[in-house]
């Protein structure tokens, strides 16, 4: 296994359907379109495969970089490249941004054929297993019959789960990380808290807000501000900003402002998010995430699901994420246990929340290496 290195500049790709697709809603578009980039060369027998989903508010650029100036590379360039967990070497890696995304696949702020108009509000509403019927047909325009993996976290990770449980004989390595059978009442909670806050938002205008030049920026980056402090856990937190403050102490003329240093970094990723993501779209995406139920289809068992699953599945949570507590994915491992499925599980000791399976933690980066080193033999 070679020394990890970078992908480089990578060019996303926009692909056509006109398939007519028939939504988990019942509704229907008359065709779409999805941007995808992809790293590593796929193999003579098309066996090396790998689709990488992503979370709530990924897309299709996992790795690499758009140009040399970029300061940020992929959300997961940490673990996608030469020698790294999913190493290019050896892998064809295929990510793709959802429909119903705000990233170049077809979503509220692209047009409407139809009508000429961006989608916004009245894109129709869509869901995980949306997500994966068009990844099916992007697999079949690719002529890749089996994956190597599916690989996630989180909303990708109930992706990956899906992969298995509907297409068992199209997904080798199934990876699902910080994932859950479906959500508890308190996520959904929280993420109907978030919706609140962009529907409260004056510039909302029922969702019509680009045909009206507007944004809802203070809705949105109230929602992230939500979103992002439940990611994190409380001793993460505690250890990295503390009770320190920005840059004076507290005192009576400061009611209204930022000092402390948890302030100031919250606003930030609010305000940062809410000039990248569209409103309409946080709204499709988490509303999918609150519907998702792995049992569906299966009688309300998630044994029964787990037994349908024909892959090596790997399981893996962190030990401080309570949004997606390790609970959850243990319920997986007793299901696929109980159903007499191959299944590797680890828990990994972090202060970092949910939001470690985009980072580099001790214990996680080496077990996912060794472990993505099988599928690659």
């Amino acid at each position: 296994m070679g020394t990890p290195g970078d992908i480089g500049i990578v060019t996303p790709v926009q692909l056509r359907f006109d398939d007519v697709l028939t939504l988990t809603s019942g509704k229907t578009l008359s065709g779409f379109e999805l941007t995808m980039e992809s790293y590593g060369v796929l193999n003579e027998d098309r066996s090396n495969a790998v689709l990488v989903c992503h979370a709530l508010s990924g897309n299709h650029h996992a790795a690499g970089r758009h140009s040399p100036a970029d300061r940020k590379a992929g959300w997961w360039d940490l673990h996608i490249g030469p020698g790294k967990a999913i190493d290019t070497d050896r892998f064809h890696v295929v990510c793709i941004n959802n429909i119903g995304g705000c990233d170049g696949s077809s979503g509220p702020n692209t047009s409407n054929p139809e009508t000429g108009e961006v989608w916004g509000p009245e894109f129709p509403q869509v869901a995980v297993e949306d997500w994966v019927h068009t990844q099916v047909l992007l697999a079949d325009r690719l002529g890749i019959d089996i994956w190597a993996a599916v690989v996630g976290g989180s909303l990708g990770g109930m992706q990956a789960l899906y992969w298995a449980t509907q297409y068992p004989d199209r997904v080798r390595n199934c990876v699902a990380m910080a994932a859950a059978p479906w959500l508890t009442a308190q996520n959904i909670a929280f993420n109907e808290i978030a919706r609140q806050a962009i529907l409260a938002d004056p510039d909302w205008l029922s969702g019509q807000y680009q045909r009206q030049s507007a944004t809802p920026t203070r809705g949105l980056s109230l929602a992230r501000m939500v979103g992002h402090l439940t990611y994190m856990s409380a001793d993460g937190m505690s250890d990295r900003f503390g009770r320190d403050v920005r840059d004076r102490p507290l005192d009576a003329a400061d009611d209204q402002e930022t000092v402390f240093q948890v302030e100031s970094y919250l606003r930030y990723q609010g305000q940062q998010f809410s000039t990248r993501f569209d409103a309409n779209t946080y709204l499709l995406m988490t509303r999918a995430l609150d519907r998702f139920d792995i049992t569906a289809g299966f009688g309300g068992s998630l044994k029964a699901a787990m037994a349908a699953t024909r892959s090596r599945m790997l399981i893996v949570s962190f030990s401080s994420d309570w949004r997606f507590s390790p609970a959850r994915s243990r319920e997986l491992v007793d299901a696929l246990l109980a159903a007499d499925r191959p299944v590797t599980y680890a828990e990994i000791q972090t202060d970092a929340g949910h939001d470690a399976f985009l980072l580099d933690e001790p214990g996680y980066t080496d077990l996912f290496q060794a472990w993505m080193a099988r599928v690659a033999i």
